[in-house]
C-alpha cells in the first residue's frame, strides 16, 4: 500500500521537529504561541455555555459571524468560521486550486503555506521578501514572480510575516493587488498577527482591495489559540466554493468555543488592549537581554511577538544542526530561519510569546554560542 502522492513526502513541521524534542528544562522561545492567561470573557461564556450542544450552520454560528463582520468591516454573509486559520488557508487552497495551478508564496514564509500546497498538488512560486527592509514586502520582487508563473491562480500575503515579524506599505499592497487583478489571480492575505503590534497596525489588503480575502483567527491576539476558532472575511462569490470544502472537511467549529470567541470579540478593544499589553512586556524583556547579553540593540517588530535573529556566521552553513546544539546542549529552543524558506538562512525566528524570565534566561544561554561564532 501506498500512500497519496501529495502526502508520501510530506515531512512533519519543522517547527514542531524543532520543538518538540526539546529537554524538559528547555527554554521555549519556538512556538508562537501566548503565555498569558486566556481572557476572562472566553472563560465566562464557556463556563456559562447550556443546552443542546448541536452542531449550528456549517459556515459558522450567525451570532459569531455577526462579530466577527462587526470587527473585520464586513457582513455576516461575507464570513466562513473556520477551525483556526490554518483551515481557513487549507479551504481556500482546496477550492481554487487545481494540480499543477501555480501559488505565490513569501520567502522566507510560514511552514505550513508550502505543505498545504503540496496537498492540493499546486506548484509553489516563491516571491522575495526584501532583506534590506528588514524583510517586509516587496512588490517590484512579487510582481516579478508573477511574470514568472504563467499558471499562477493565487497569492498568499503574510502581514505582518510569521517568521519576520514585518509587513508592508500600502502602496506595496495596492500595487500587489492591481497585479493580481490584472492576471485573474485570487489574493489571500493571512493577518492572524496584525493586532498584536508595539507601535501602530499595520495595513491590511483589504484597505486596498475589497475583493480579496483576509484569514485571520483568535488565537494570537486574543489569546486562545486553543479554541482553534479561525474565519475567513470576502467577497461572497470567492467564499462560495471554499464554504462547501470547509462543510465536508470538518462540518463545523465547535459550538462552545464559537460562542467564547463570540465574547472575545464583542470585548476586543479591552482583549486586545490587554494582549499588546502582554507582548509589550516580553518585548520590554527581549530589549534588555539582548542587550546584556548578545550585545545587541532589539529594533521593533511591525507585528506579531516573533523577532528575526541574525545567526552567528558558523550557523550558515547547517542551521537546523546549530538550532538542535542550541537545544540539546544549551537548552534553549530557536526556529532555524531556513525552515521558512531559503531566505531565512541567516536568521532565526525568536519568540518572545514566551514569560519575560524564560526570555532572559533563554538569551542569556544563548550568548556562549553567539560568541563562539
Amino acid at each position: 500500500m501506498k500512500p497519496a502522492a501529495t502526502v508520501a513526502t510530506l515531512q512533519p513541521s519543522a517547527i514542531r521537529r524543532v520543538s518538540d524534542g526539546a529537554p524538559p528544562d528547555a527554554m521555549p522561545l519556538g512556538l508562537g504561541e501566548p503565555t498569558w492567561e486566556l481572557p476572562e470573557p472566553a472563560r465566562r461564556a464557556l463556563a456559562e455555555t447550556r443546552g443542546i450542544c448541536g452542531y449550528g450552520l456549517n459556515v459558522g454560528l450567525l451570532e459569531l459571524r455577526t462579530a466577527i463582520g462587526a470587527f473585520t468591516g464586513v457582513t455576516a454573509d461575507e464570513v466562513l468560521v473556520t477551525n483556526g486559520s490554518q483551515e481557513a488557508l487549507f479551504v481556500m487552497m482546496q477550492a481554487w486550486l487545481d494540480p499543477g495551478d501555480q501559488v505565490l508564496l513569501p520567502d522566507p514564509g510560514f511552514i505550513a503555506y508550502s505543505g498545504i500546497a503540496q496537498l492540493v498538488g499546486a506548484e509553489v512560486v516563491r516571491y522575495e521578501l526584501a532583506e534590506d527592509d528588514r524583510f517586509r514586502l516587496d512588490a517590484a520582487a512579487f510582481e516579478r514572480a508573477l511574470v514568472a508563473a504563467p499558471r499562477a491562480k493565487m497569492a498568499l500575503l503574510n502581514v505582518p510575516s510569521n517568521p519576520t515579524g514585518a509587513a508592508g506599505s500600502v502602496d506595496a499592497l495596492r500595487r500587489i493587488a492591481d497585479a493580481c487583478r490584472v492576471r485573474g489571480v485570487v489574493v489571500v492575505s493571512d493577518e492572524v498577527y496584525r493586532d498584536l503590534y508595539l507601535e501602530r497596525r499595520c495595513a491590511s489588503i483589504r484597505d486596498v482591495a475589497k475583493d480579496a480575502v483576509v484569514v485571520a483567527s483568535i488565537s494570537k491576539g486574543f489569546a486562545a489559540p486553543g479554541l482553534r476558532v479561525g474565519w475567513a472575511v470576502g467577497p461572497t462569490e470567492v467564499l462560495a466554493p471554499a464554504k462547501v470544502v470547509h462543510a465536508y472537511a470538518t462540518t463545523a467549529a465547535a459550538r462552545p468555543c464559537q460562542l467564547a470567541a463570540k465574547a472575545l470579540l464583542d470585548d476586543a478593544e479591552r482583549v486586545l488592549a490587554q494582549s499588546r499589553a502582554e507582548v509589550a512586556r516580553r518585548f520590554d524583556a527581549l530589549q534588555g537581554a539582548l542587550r546584556r547579553h548578545l550585545g545587541q540593540e532589539a529594533r521593533v517588530p511591525d507585528g506579531s511577538f516573533y523577532y528575526w535573529l541574525a545567526l552567528p556566521e558558523g550557523a550558515h552553513a547547517d542551521p537546523f544542526a546549530f538550532c538542535l546544539r542550541l537545544r540539546d546542549e544549551g537548552k534553549v529552543v530557536l526556529i532555524p530561519g531556513l525552515a521558512f524558506g531559503e531566505r531565512g538562512r541567516k536568521h532565526a525566528r525568536l519568540s518572545f510569546a514566551a514569560k519575560p524570565e524564560q526570555i532572559e534566561e533563554g538569551v542569556r544561554r544563548m550568548a556562549p554560542y553567539w560568541s563562539r561564532g
